[in-house]
């Protein structure tokens, strides 16, 4: 089909098809393996123009339904010219679904025609993909690469154009409302298309808004995938260009990747100045013969007053052009991949061709608790959940060690076991078609350079790192134990959970507490309190605020799994329990030199694993009705009974015969009244370790145990004394509750007063 071909009013949209593509599509969300994100508010509705960067084909089939689906209005695209040039199945899907080809005559005419009928629009405006996501120079100029110059250019003006003639058409036809000018008006509707006059000025009365809108992909993967080995099968040789678009498009599609498509704000196609000009407009367009007037004038001005107004639109149209390519660039989802990207940019840039693994590791956890108090800065989730980079500092993660990865198979960087060494293939120039391939660490720098406070915060966090205050890391570490606790009751907060959390009573304060004593009172001992299974935090805050008052500093733990949801707690193991215990550690050894540790219940046996691992600031330790017999038998079913659940897994779609038994709490505002399944297996796999672990302390321990407790029998106690080799006391309290740490049964807390005394006096002595 050539370009002469293209009738006048091209093709009305086939809604059943429409219809159709959104559900097919919708199949198709779910088989990929693209994890789409979409942050929008009121944008979706208020915006008539969207605009969307452009680094896939793929990404292009999308925003139309996107839209669509949130909106009720069907959205037209612009499509490239090529895929109307024959008279293909494809170019007549594209014709029936609202593509218009970017080359028609009248195809600023077409769409403000469209979106006065109340369709939606959407543009890529960078034109051809924008591979290397390099949109911004040093000086801050924004300019994409010209496939067809090989240059760089400035970004084109059509999506301003079209703003300002659709914005025109409402200002003319509003006037003619005020004027009472009937047959102009009805001249206006038939333009239009539109069904009455009623439709007509329902539209104009309605601000013409475009709505600037990014796109990013994370991670971006280089590794060969199924799409290229298919395709390289049926033919002899692949392009560069199709090979590096299958590689890098393939493996969005087919591997796990993060798509997060966010809206900026919506801007007018003319600034406040325009009002000057509006009378000037209605004298030219007074005498208009059709809609297509409002977009030529500009190119062949009659007289001087379409002279003077062209220039004004032209000149607005390039305001407003530079404006939302800033707004699409700033709306970039931040990820680690571009924290690391950017520091290791920096840094070669300035010379520097190694850097410590551990400094490097500090910097991007710095600069990830700065950029989490920016509201100005969209963060990718995994910067934002503690699961996902609260370990980063150590080195590990996942996300972080796939970035490494791909980083020195592409030969970028190298490593040995203290140093990462930067090499000069980051610096290297590549092909507009292979940097993606090549230069993975430069594209993710490219994409997050328009943002210049993620650059100024990662120089910021590499200063900090030279000497970083660990205090200042305790806080963070904490603030991250606190926000998992968010990110627990967000994940477990939805229907399908309904069945459990809706029997859930609990209310009091889940979070773990920190409480520093003031200075004066301050003894420069710290004690680690760790809670019991079912529980949370709260159930030993009294106990804290006891210590505190004596010149204490209390850390009280959060075990994974607690203080949210039962299925939260299912989905843990011990390992995982042990791993909130040492971040808690960390965090007080920040503040004191010498800890005590008290665990209650299962917490105990926590406490005595990390007695065991001889960590030079503990002092002691103090467990309270840590169970090892209990007295309802049915609890030594519990293995056999997760095994059986298990076996169920698998069989079945079903989750298990009997995945959470009831749980009769004596504290319903504090602990679980469902007990998982799971939760107890993991607990008897942490009782049947402690044979490895107990023998293994060597700080004085403190057994606490009520003579008649109701969940744990008293034989526990005689076990745990049997299994310790250190120096070691039993204190056992006059008790039928379990609760007697949280309740300060039989002087429990006096208890512990003492013993901790003496573990003082000793390390002192010593």
């Amino acid at each position: 089909m050539s370009k002469a071909a293209y009738p006048d009013n091209w093709y009305e949209i086939d809604k059943g098809l429409y219809n159709r593509s959104v559900r097919v599509f919708n199949t198709v969300k779910k088989v990929l393996s693209v994890k789409m994100q979409l942050h929008a508010d009121a944008q979706l509705h208020q915006g008539d123009i969207f605009l969307f960067n452009h680094f896939s084909r793929f990404e292009t089939f999308i925003p139309q339904f996107l839209i669509y689906e949130q909106t009720g209005a069907y959205t037209c695209v612009i499509g490239s010219s090529e895929f109307f040039k024959e008279d293909t199945v494809l170019a007549r899907y594209f014709q029936q679904v609202g593509v218009f080809p970017t080359d028609h005559d009248r195809l600023f005419s077409l769409l403000a025609a469209q979106i006065m009928r109340g369709r939606k629009v959407a543009i890529f405006p960078e034109g051809g993909m924008v591979k290397d996501h390099r949109v911004i120079d040093d000086k801050g100029n924004y300019s994409i690469y010209s496939r067809m110059t090989g240059l760089r250019r400035k970004q084109h003006t059509g999506a301003a154009v079209l703003a300002q003639g659709v914005e025109t058409i409402k200002i003319i036809v509003r006037q003619a409302y005020h004027q009472k000018n009937h047959d102009k008006l009805v001249w206006w509707k038939e333009q239009l298309q539109l069904d009455s006059l009623e439709q007509l000025l329902a539209s104009a009365l309605k601000n013409t808004l475009i709505i600037p809108a990014n796109i990013t992909f994370y991670p971006i993967r280089t590794s060969e995938n199924l799409m290229v080995k298919a395709v390289d099968f049926f033919t002899d040789s692949l392009s560069l260009r199709h090979t590096e678009e299958l590689l890098i498009e393939g493996n969005i599609m087919l591997k796990n990747t993060d798509m997060d498509i966010r809206m900026g704000k919506p801007i007018e196609p003319f600034d406040r100045n325009f009002s000057d000009n509006q009378n000037l407009l209605h004298e030219v367009m007074a005498h208009a013969q059709s809609i297509d007037e409002i977009f030529t004038f500009q190119a062949h001005p009659k007289d001087q007053n379409q002279e003077r107004l062209g220039d004004y639109f032209k000149d607005a149209a390039n305001a407003t052009r530079d404006q939302y390519m800033e707004e699409i660039y700033l709306n970039v989802t931040i990820n680690l991949s571009h924290l690391a990207s950017t520091l290791i940019m920096y840094l070669i840039k300035h010379g520097q061709v190694q850097i410590e693994r551990q400094k490097f590791f500090t910097t991007l956890y710095i600069a990830v608790k700065l950029l989490q108090s920016n509201a100005n800065i969209n963060l990718h989730r995994s910067l934002l959940n503690p699961i996902d980079y609260s370990e980063l500092i150590s080195g590990t993660g996942t996300r972080f060690e796939h970035y490494i990865e791909e980083a020195i198979n592409t030969d970028l960087i190298s490593e040995d076991n203290a140093h990462y060494h930067l090499l000069p293939k980051l610096l290297e120039d590549h092909d507009f078609d292979s940097i993606r391939l090549e230069n993975m660490v430069a594209v993710y720098d490219n994409e997050a350079k328009p943002i210049t406070q993620v650059y100024e915060t990662i120089i910021h966090a590499l200063a900090e790192s030279e000497d970083v205050d660990q205090q200042e890391l305790a806080a963070w570490h904490f603030e991250d134990e606190c926000r998992d606790l968010t990110w627990e009751h967000h994940a477990y907060n939805k229907p399908s959970y309904d069945d459990i959390n809706d029997q859930e009573t609990a209310s009091a304060d889940a979070n773990p507490f920190f409480l520093d004593p003031p200075d004066s009172k301050d003894n420069g001992i710290g004690v680690l309190l760790i809670h019991g299974l079912l529980a949370s935090p709260a159930e030993l805050r009294g106990y804290g605020e006891y210590l505190v008052k004596q010149g204490y500093t209390v850390m009280g733990v959060r075990l994974k799994g607690h203080g949210s949801s039962p299925y939260a707690l299912q989905n843990q193991s011990w390992e995982d329990w042990y791993q909130s215990v040492l971040r808690g550690y960390k965090i007080l050894k920040a503040h004191c030199k010498r800890i005590f540790v008290t665990g209650f219940s299962t917490g105990g046996a926590l406490a005595l694993k990390l007695a065991a691992e001889h960590f030079p600031e503990i002092i002691g330790v103090s467990t309270v009705a840590l169970p090892i017999k209990f007295i309802n038998p049915s609890f030594m079913l519990v293995p056999l009974l997760h095994g059986t659940n298990k076996l169920v897994d698998w069989l079945s779609s079903f989750e298990g015969v009997k995945p959470f038994i009831e749980n009769p709490t004596e504290h319903p505002d504090v602990n679980y009244r469902n007990v998982p399944v799971k939760g107890l297996y993991e607990l008897r796999q942490l009782i049947d370790s402690m044979d490895d672990f107990a023998p293994l302390c060597t700080v004085p321990v403190l057994v606490l145990q009520g003579d008649n407790d109701p969940v744990v029998a008293f034989k526990s106690a005689e076990e745990i004394m049997g299994k310790l080799t250190c120096k070691k006391q039993l204190k056992v309290i006059p008790s039928n509750r379990h609760g007697i740490l949280m309740e300060n049964i039989g002087g429990t807390w006096e208890s512990i007063d003492g013993f901790m005394k003496e573990c003082v006096s000793e390390t002192n002595v010593k």
